[in-house]
């Protein structure tokens, strides 16, 4: 009896697990297919691109549409200036994260609880897009780097993760500290810093991608095209390769818009795709660690 149990049990393990493999391999493979067809149209020559509306391996290998996205030393400084802006922007957005998320996770700050309701507030209800316009012209950051970076420094879903990450952590930990004679900023940088590596990691992974895909805060508040960033640039040059094949010009000459169109995902994707790696160890941890708290 006992053994007919073990076995009914051993193949319904054998049989989910098997479901679940299957469910899986298919799931990652419609994610995957997607990016697979547009790396490989992006390489494809016009004549494929024309003829075929799904490529996963090119027939014959071009690389027409990297040459007309780069021939413009202008990409490289739309590159230089969403990279700067990335560094700066992560650097700073993390800093002030993990400095609020740190006070708001202490019990004895006096207003916590109203400035954490403000928080979620601002979560559920936003000034605009024309109020916080007028306030950026207002301060006189149209036109500046800073603003890209300043309006959203801190965002809030962000900020309450790393919260709910320092509330985790015992409060023995900074008590036994104090008491051997360290202050705030020591207890924060030298032990509360250290153990946060996988949660800033995890955020600082979050706001990367957000300043790297800045787009329409560069079409808002950047009216000098020498400053405008990547995203902003590569749709220009969608619109403009779009605009050239509506002018009858010669497919020779200029790629067909579909495979720019390509290229362009493929170059404004692989950058962050490259940095992922290097914090996907910290990713899981860091996110579930900041999110089983509240």
């Amino acid at each position: 009896m006992k053994k007919t149990i073990r076995l009914k049990q051993r193949t319904g393990n054998i049989l989910f697990n098997s479901i679940n493999q299957t469910l899986l391999v298919i799931f990652s493979l419609a994610c995957l297919i997607p990016f697979i067809n547009i790396f490989a149209s992006s390489f494809a020559s016009t004549k494929e691109v024309v003829a075929k509306k799904f490529i996963l391996f090119p027939t014959t290998f071009s690389l027409d549409a990297y040459k007309f996205i780069f021939s413009t030393p202008t990409i490289f400084k739309g590159l230089a200036v969403s990279t700067s802006i990335t560094i700066v922007g992560t650097a700073l957005s993390i800093s002030l994260t993990a400095l609020m998320a740190y006070g708001l996770s202490r019990k004895y700050l006096v207003g916590r609880n109203f400035i954490n309701f403000i928080i979620v507030f601002s979560m559920l209800f936003s000034g605009g897009m024309i109020p916080t316009f007028l306030i950026v012209k207002a301060v006189g950051l149209v036109d500046s780097y800073w603003s890209l970076i300043i309006p959203g420094a801190i965002n809030a879903f962000n900020l309450i993760i790393m919260r709910n990450f320092f509330q985790a952590l015992p409060d023995s930990l900074e008590e036994s500290a104090k008491i051997d004679g360290a202050n705030d900023f020591r207890v924060f940088f030298q032990i509360m810093i250290p153990l946060a590596l996988p949660s800033i990691a995890t955020i600082s992974l979050f706001y990367a991608v957000t300043y790297w895909n800045t787009y329409m805060s560069a079409i808002l508040y950047i009216n000098d095209s020498n400053k405008w960033p990547l995203q902003v640039l590569l749709r220009q040059i969608v619109l403009v390769s779009s605009g050239m094949q509506g002018d009858n010009a010669s497919v020779d000459v200029v790629p067909p818009a579909m495979t720019i169109k390509m290229a362009v995902i493929v170059v404004a994707t692989v950058p962050m795709l490259i940095a992922y790696p290097f914090v996907q160890k910290h990713f899981t941890k860091g996110a579930l660690l900041g999110a089983v708290k509240g």
